[in-house]
C-alpha cells in the first residue's frame, strides 16, 4: 500500500544545453581579429604599434549582456544577430546562469520570441535553454502569457513552460500565469495533428499540482478524452508525458467514476498498450472489452518498460477505490495482467503488474478502509516498505536500473 502514499512524480526534463548556434556552426568571439589583420599590424607605424600593444580592457560579462540586450528588439536591424548571440551564450552553463540573472535580457528575448521577426526562432531557443535554470523562474513567469499564442504547434514554447514547471511548487504558478484560457490553449496544443513531444512533459509537470490536475479534469472531459486518445501516439516522449499526466490525475479518486464511465471509457484505452495478441479461450475472451478482443497478430504491447510500469501504476490508482476494483474485475483486467505477467521481462514493470494482480485477487479491505488512497500508513512502516522496494530495484552491480 505504500505506493498509494507516494507523491506525484514529475515527468519533465531540461531541454537546454549544448547549443552553439542556430545552424550548429562555431560562433566567432566578438572583437577577434582574423590572421590577416595581425599581419597588417606588423607593418603599421610605430605609434600605432604602441597603441595596439596597450592592454585592452574587456567589458564584464554583465556589461556585455546589457549591451546585447539593447540590441534585442524586433525593430533593431541587429536583432537577429543579437538573438543568435544569446542562443550561443545559452549553450553553456555559465551563459545560462548569466541570462537567468538578467531579467531585462529574458524579457527582451521573450518579446522577440513572441514576435514575427527573423530573430524569433533563436530567441525562443535561447529561452528554452535559459529556462532550465531555477533562477530564471521568477523573471520568466511574467513572459508566460506572451508564449500562450505559440502553444498550438511550438515544441520550443512547450519546452520553456515544461522547464519552468519542473518543480512541484512552481507548477501551479506557471498554470496561473497561463491565465483563464489555459485549458483551451492546452486543448489546442493537443489537437494539432502531431503535438510536440515537449507538450507531454509540460502536462505531466502541471499535473503534479492539484490545480494542474483540476485543469486537465475540467468538466467537459475534452482534455481527458484527447489525452486518452494519444496513449498510442508514435512519439515516445509525448506518450511518456501523457501517461504521466493521466497517472497523476488518478490521484484525484473522486474522478475515478467519470474516468471509468461510458463517456470516457478510460479502462480499455489504458489496457490496450498492455495487451498482446494472445489466444484466449472463448469464454475468457468474451469477458474483455470489445476493443481488446481478438487483437490482430501485428498488435504489439507498449515497447517502453517505463511507460508500461506507469500504465500499471495508473490502473493501481484506479483500483484504490472499491468501485474501481469492481469495475476492473468485471471487465477482465486480470486476464490481460495474467498474460502480461508471463510476457514481462522488466523487473520494475513486473513488480507493478504483480502488485496490481494482488489487489484484484485479494480480499476486500475491512469496512472503512475500502479507499486505499485515504488509508494512512504509519511512517515507520512506509519507510520499511520503501527501503525494501528500493533494494529490489538494484541489480547485482549495486546500481539503480
Amino acid at each position: 500500500m505504500a505506493s498509494f502514499c507516494q507523491a506525484t512524480r514529475r515527468c519533465g526534463r531540461r531541454y537546454g544545453g549544448g547549443r552553439v548556434g542556430a545552424d550548429g556552426a562555431p560562433v566567432t568571439v566578438a572583437g577577434e581579429a582574423p590572421p590577416a589583420a595581425i599581419t597588417e599590424a606588423a607593418a603599421a607605424p610605430a605609434e600605432t604599434k604602441a597603441a595596439m600593444a596597450a592592454p585592452i580592457t574587456e567589458p564584464s560579462p554583465s556589461v556585455a549582456l546589457s549591451e546585447l540586450t539593447a540590441l534585442l528588439s524586433p525593430s533593431s536591424p541587429a536583432a537577429p544577430e543579437a538573438a543568435e548571440a544569446a542562443l550561443a551564450l545559452s549553450g553553456s552553463a555559465s551563459g545560462r546562469a548569466l541570462l537567468a540573472e538578467h531579467p531585462a535580457a529574458l524579457s527582451a528575448l521573450s518579446a522577440m520570441a513572441a514576435s514575427a521577426s527573423r530573430g524569433a526562432r533563436p530567441a525562443l531557443a535561447a529561452l528554452v535553454n535559459a529556462s532550465s535554470e531555477p533562477a530564471a523562474l521568477e523573471p520568466l513567469l511574467a513572459a508566460v502569457p506572451s508564449l500562450l499564442p505559440l502553444l498550438p504547434g511550438s515544441g520550443a514554447a512547450c519546452g520553456v513552460l515544461a522547464n519552468l514547471s519542473r518543480d512541484a511548487a512552481a507548477a501551479p504558478r506557471v498554470l496561473r500565469a497561463l491565465g483563464p484560457g489555459a485549458e483551451e490553449a492546452l486543448l489546442r496544443a493537443l489537437s494539432v495533428e502531431r503535438p510536440p513531444a515537449e507538450l507531454g512533459a509540460l502536462l505531466c509537470n502541471l499535473s503534479q499540482a492539484p490545480e494542474g490536475r483540476g485543469a486537465l479534469l475540467e468538466p467537459s472531459g475534452r482534455l481527458l478524452g484527447r489525452l486518452l486518445s494519444l496513449l498510442r501516439c508514435p512519439d515516445t516522449e509525448l506518450r511518456r508525458g501523457i501517461v504521466g499526466a493521466l497517472r497523476n490525475c488518478c490521484f484525484q479518486h473522486e474522478h475515478h467514476e467519470r474516468l471509468l464511465s461510458p463517456a470516457l471509457e478510460a479502462l480499455p484505452l489504458l489496457l490496450l498498450p498492455l495487451a498482446g495478441p494472445d489466444e484466449l479461450p472463448e469464454h475468457e475472451m468474451e469477458q474483455l472489452p470489445l476493443e481488446l478482443q481478438y487483437l490482430p497478430p501485428e498488435h504489439q504491447r507498449e515497447q517502453q518498460p517505463q511507460i508500461r510500469r506507469m500504465l500499471l501504476e495508473t490502473l493501481l490508482l484506479l483500483a484504490a477505490t472499491k468501485a474501481g476494483r469492481c469495475h476492473l474485475r468485471s471487465t477482465g483486467t486480470y486476464l490481460v495482467l495474467r498474460e502480461l505477467h508471463a510476457w514481462e521481462s522488466d523487473a520494475a514493470a513486473l513488480r507493478a503488474c504483480h502488485n496490481l494482480i494482488q489487489v484484484l485477487i485479494g480480499d476486500e479491505p475491512e469496512p472503512g478502509l475500502e479507499n486505499l488512497l485515504e488509508v494512512t500508513v504509519p511512517e515507520h512502516l512506509e519507510r520499511l516498505l520503501r527501503d525494501a522496494d528500493g533494494n529490489e530495484e538494484r541489480p547485482g552491480t549495486g546500481t539503480h536500473g
